[in-house]
Formats: C-alpha cells, sequence, structure tokens
C-alpha cells in the first residue's frame, strides 16, 4: 500500500516547503523507498504558463511538455529522478475537470458544488501516482498558507483522504515559523500555536511540526509547542536558517524527520540513508579552490527565482569543478552599444536568458555581439540562442536588419521564425514545442564532445525556430548548426568556430541539471570561464 504524506504551511509564505518536502524525500529515498512528490497550487490558472515571471518565479517544465511550477525543479534536483504532468495540479485544473464532466453530463443533473465534487476531484489527482505502483510513498505539498481562502478545499480533501485511508497510511507535516523578536530577545510560538489552531478548525490535526527559525529551538520551547499543538515532542522538528538549500536534508536527518515519519506510518527504517555523494557534493560546495564571475544576462534578473534552475545549475556545475561561481545578474534593458564594455567588464563568462517578448532585446544582442568578438565564453539558452543567431546575422554575415519574427513580423531577414504549422493555431501555449525531444549532434562537433554521445534529448519551451532557409550561409561562414532535431530538421545547438566556447542551445539544458548529474553543457561553460580567469 502506498502512503501519503502531506505538507502545509502557516504563519507565512516562502517557509520553503518545497525544500522540506524534498528534503524529506531524498532522505527516504537514500533509505531504498521509492518516493515522488507532487505540488498542488492554489490558484486558478490552469497552469503557469502563462504567468509572468515576476509572478510566480520560473516556469519549470517536465518530460511530458507540462509547464510547472518552479518547486518541481527542486523535487527533481534533490531525487535526480523526472517529474510528469501528474506532479503539479492547480485550483484551475480541478475547476476544468470538473466543469468538463458536468458539461457532459457526468453528474446525472445534481447541483455540482466544492463539497463533494470539487474535493473529489483532489483526491482522484492525489491518488493517482500512489496508484502507478511505482512509489512507496507521495508526498504532496498544498500551495499557500493555511486560511487562506483559495487553499481551502484542498485542506477540506486532505481531511477527507485521511479519513478515508485509515490509520497509519498518512500524516501531515505543517511547516511554520517560530519569529524571533529582538526587542524582547525571545522566540514566539503563539504564530504556530494559532496556525495549528485554524488547521484544528479545518479537521486536521497535524503530525509533525516543522518550525522554520533563525536561532536554535530549545527544549522547553519544544515541550511548550508540544503540549500546545498536541504533537509528541520528537515531532516537533527545527529548521534553522541555513547557508545552502543543499544542507536541509543533513538538518533534516539530524533532526530525525524521516525516522519520526517512518515510525508514524509504521514503515521499517530499512537501512541508514546513505549519503555519502550528497555530503561529497556539498564539500566540493563549500570549499571551491578558484572562484569565478559569470554575468546573466536577462530581462527578470530583479527576481532570482525567474531563473531558478539556471542559477542552480551554475551551483552544480561549480561544484564539480570545485569552483565558486558568481552570479552576476545584469538587465538586459540597461545594456547599449555605449555601456557593454563597461557592463561587462570583469566577467569570465556570459550566459544570455531565455524569455519572450521584444523588451531587452537589442541588450542580449549587444551582450553577444561583445564575448563574440572578445573571445570570452557565451552560453545562450532559448531566446540566447536565438538572439545569438540574430547577432551573426547582422554583425558578421551583413544581414541587416536581421531579427526574429516574434520582435519584428517586417524584418528583411527572419532568421528566426515560427514554422509553418505552428502559425494555425491560435491558443496561447498551444504553438509551443513543450517537453522533450530528440537531438542528433554533429560528430567532430564541440557539442559531441561535451556530450559524448548522440542522440540526446532536452526539454523544450518555445514558439520560434531557427530559419532553415539561411543554415548553409550561416555554417558556410563559421557558425555552425552542430544539433538537429531528426523529426523535423530543426537546428537545436549552434556553435563558432575558434572560439574557446560559444553555444546557443535551443533547448533548456537546466531543466535537466541535477546535484547527481550536473549538466555537462554547464561543466563545460564553467570550465571554459575558469580556464579564461587563469589566462586573463
Amino acid at each position: 500500500m502506498t502512503k501519503y504524506i502531506f505538507v502545509t504551511g502557516g504563519v507565512t509564505s516562502s517557509l520553503g516547503k518545497g525544500i522540506i518536502s524534498a528534503s524529506l524525500a531524498k532522505l527516504l529515498q537514500a533509505r531504498g523507498y521509492r518516493v515522488t512528490i507532487q505540488k498542488f497550487d492554489p490558484y486558478i490558472n490552469i497552469d503557469p504558463g502563462t504567468l509572468n515571471p515576476y509572478e510566480h518565479g520560473e516556469c519549470f517544465v517536465t518530460e511530458d511538455g507540462a509547464e510547472t511550477d518552479l518547486d518541481l525543479g527542486h523535487y527533481e534536483r534533490f531525487l535526480n529522478t523526472p517529474t510528469s504532468k501528474a506532479n503539479n495540479i492547480t485550483t484551475g485544473r480541478i475547476y476544468q475537470n470538473v466543469i468538463n464532466r458536468e458539461r457532459e453530463g457526468a453528474f446525472l443533473g445534481k447541483t455540482v458544488q466544492v463539497v463533494p465534487h470539487i474535493t473529489d476531484e483532489i483526491k482522484r489527482n492525489i491518488r493517482i501516482l500512489g496508484e502507478t505502483g511505482d512509489y512507496d510513498i507521495v508526498i504532496t505539498e498544498i500551495g499557500g498558507t493555511v486560511g487562506d481562502i483559495e487553499s481551502l478545499p484542498f485542506i477540506e480533501a486532505v481531511r477527507q483522504f485521511r479519513w478515508e485511508v485509515g490509520q497509519n497510511s498518512s500524516l501531515v507535516i505543517h511547516l511554520t515559523l517560530i519569529p524571533f523578536l529582538a526587542a524582547a530577545g525571545e522566540l514566539k510560538t503563539k504564530p504556530t500555536q494559532h496556525s495549528v489552531k485554524m488547521l484544528l478548525e479545518y479537521g486536521i490535526q497535524p503530525d509533525i511540526l516543522v518550525c522554520r527559525t533563525e536561532h536554535s529551538i530549545n527544549m522547553d520551547i519544544r515541550k511548550k509547542i508540544a503540549l500546545f499543538c498536541n504533537v509528541n515532542i520528537n515531532a516537533v522538528i527545527e529548521s534553522i536558517d541555513a547557508s545552502t538549500i543543499y544542507d536541509v536534508p543533513l538538518l533534516m536527518l539530524r533532526e530525525q524527520l524521516d525516522k519520526t515519519v517512518l515510525s508514524k506510518l509504521k514503515l521499517p527504517t530499512k537501512q541508514e540513508p546513505n549519503l555519502d555523494n550528497w555530503k561529497d557534493f556539498l564539500g566540493r560546495l563549500k570549499n571551491p579552490t578558484a572562484e569565478i564571475k559569470i554575468g546573466l544576462i536577462g530581462k527578470y534578473v530583479e527576481l532570482p527565482d525567474a531563473y531558478k534552475s539556471i542559477i542552480e545549475s551554475f551551483i552544480h556545475a561549480g561544484a564539480k569543478n570545485e569552483c565558486k561561481v558568481r552570479v552576476i545578474s545584469v538587465q538586459s534593458e540597461q545594456l547599449t552599444p555605449e555601456n557593454a564594455v563597461e557592463k561587462l567588464k570583469g566577467l569570465h563568462g556570459v550566459l544570455v536568458a531565455p524569455g519572450f517578448g521584444l523588451r531587452g532585446i537589442e541588450g542580449k544582442i549587444e551582450a553577444i555581439r561583445y564575448v563574440r568578438e572578445n573571445n570570452i565564453p557565451f552560453f545562450g539558452i532559448c531566446l540566447g540562442m536565438q538572439c545569438a543567431v540574430v547577432e551573426y546575422g547582422r554583425n558578421v554575415l551583413g544581414l541587416a536588419g536581421a531579427h526574429s519574427t516574434e520582435m519584428d513580423q517586417e524584418t528583411p531577414h527572419p532568421v528566426i521564425s515560427m514554422m509553418e504549422e505552428q502559425k494555425k493555431i491560435k491558443l496561447m501555449g498551444g504553438t509551443m514545442r513543450l517537453g522533450s525531444y530528440p537531438c542528433e549532434l554533429k560528430k567532430g562537433s564541440k557539442a559531441f564532445a561535451i556530450y559524448g554521445k548522440s542522440p540526446i534529448t532536452e526539454r523544450h519551451r518555445h514558439r520560434y525556430e531557427f530559419n532553415n532557409d539561411y543554415r548553409k550561409q550561416y555554417e558556410a561562414s563559421g557558425l555552425i548548426p552542430s544539433g538537429i532535431n531528426p523529426e523535423n530538421d530543426l537546428v537545436e545547438i549552434v556553435e563558432l568556430k575558434n572560439h574557446p566556447f560559444f553555444i546557443g542551445a535551443q533547448f533548456h539544458p537546466e531543466l535537466k541539471s541535477t546535484v547527481a548529474n550536473p549538466h555537462p553543457l554547464f561543466v563545460n561553460f564553467v570550465a571554459a570561464a575558469l580556464a579564461y580567469a587563469r589566462k586573463n
């Protein structure tokens, strides 16, 4: 029988439910259990695909092409196992499914209500992963904060679900805050008490409390929380602020969160968790032998979560190279031909980030011109690759006014354009190439040397493609299409000959980088930047 763990949050948002869920899953996985994590988001969007990154951080894309919450990125980076569309459900999707069924007459003329119809649909989605037979434990993270109107149906569904599956088949972990009042010099438990009281009003008694705190909580505070929140004292878990999210599994191991969970679910502890590789990664992360500065050129740089997977990929690749990667954010809107030298000087490599729309595009193109002409390592992802194609067309091939038709539909040289079959689709998101696609690498290319194999598969999230009408012209001049999609002959990777590292990828390699398997493109880009730093 699959066991279910629910993770809720109280007091305030952004306490790190995703990191706690991923850390617990890592520990259970290290003990030999098959674990997956799903995220239920209370917003009414069908998925985060149409959300501005400033609203909700990056949109994480799964192998099967689902546009999902960025927490799924944490799940994959920690567990090194891919997620799917079943791992992220929104209120919008729940209501859409119920309304579609109502229109089909599935409810036989009954009044459709939040209880039981919406809650039944939520419970059905909780069970989907558990019923595959692939997992011993399913962890479900409930987005938002207890007390939010929009998350109420999810909380009610959890209450019903726990009643249905019976004792020892599920448990609830409530993540809460123990604030420190500087004026009083004290940690305060009252917000936690109120948060648990609110959960109790909804019919849920949490089994374990994970307490986020800046200062260590002593035994007296643990006893007080246990007494007033009706939990065992060993179920009050301290989650103290850490220097890196990758410390959290070891902190949770020290607090014996995994043992407490297994005993409450009546599961054997199996072997002690083997975290040697994780500790080795942390050792290299915290003891670098060198430091490099990489410029991240993007238009959402004010919000670090907008490029979460890229930043984490640099952490993985940096540890692999025993090198600290300092990511310097550069707002592409502020880059001009006049200030590019000043803004980019001192960098050992430049990554031009993905994105949509015209804003900041000329700054990205200017940054690429500068690094191409000065032999500084360059890595372009998605729109970053497309900007590299535009820049090369304008400044090397002499294609005046070359552009992407996304930015300029009247461009005389549409070196980036939409495929004919995509133009007929009108629904937002429907024209996208989403999810995993194969790519054949050219023998003898830098890309082939980096991956060491062909074909490869990578995840996509884009609408516009390299225009094959210009392919021969680019190849003859030295910007080589070195990765091709075999199904529809689309260019996936471009690289510049006679440059230390100049690669543009139409896909999103950052989505597949994990602690256990840092992405080879990032590892090699960091190595190239390190070599450049040592020479200069």
